[in-house]
């Protein structure tokens, strides 16, 4: 049996830093070139915004509107009716798409007047879940907003 020197225990101390040191670049690496976790730049700024988007909300929400999303064979549409079931004029608007835990694929797409008073873009969304948030001109003093979360399967909105 071979007697521990100090060699030895230097080996080891310098195996074991060595190990702990690559984890730690890479996870470093991990870290820095995935998401980001941000969804608001200035957090303060949002904060003083809130309360004219809080009346803002419950204005459309007297309303009584209701919106409706379809997407399939590469075409998304919106329609949104009145609280009497009468479709409402839609003039134009965007819809931005993002995953719920990546910045990858995100997109916005402008949506067009369709017949109808509907609203359509041509898009192909990835399968899984997506969050939708929606801002349409229709006719208002203030658009049209709504956020929600989707989920795609071959292609087709759920």
């Amino acid at each position: 049996m071979q007697e521990f020197t100090g060699r030895h225990f230097l080996l080891i101390m310098l195996a074991s830093f060595g190990v702990i040191i690559a984890v730690n670049v890479t996870m470093a690496i991990y870290a820095s070139s995935s998401w980001t976790g941000l969804v608001v730049r200035n957090s303060y700024v949002a904060g003083l915004d809130m309360n004219r988007r809080l009346r803002e909300r419950r204005e459309q929400a007297a309303l009584g509107w209701h919106a409706s999303l379809s997407g399939a064979e590469g075409t998304l549409r919106l329609a949104i009716a009145d609280a009497e079931g009468r479709p409402v004029v839609l003039h134009g608007g965007k819809a931005e798409f993002r995953r719920p835990v990546s910045d990858g694929e995100d997109r916005t797409v402008e949506l067009a007047p369709a017949p109808g008073g509907a609203l359509a873009a041509g898009l192909r969304l990835g399968d899984g879940a997506w969050i939708v948030t929606i801002e349409v001109d229709a006719g208002r003093d203030v658009p049209w907003r709504e956020s929600r979360r989707i989920l795609v399967r071959n292609g087709v909105v759920q």
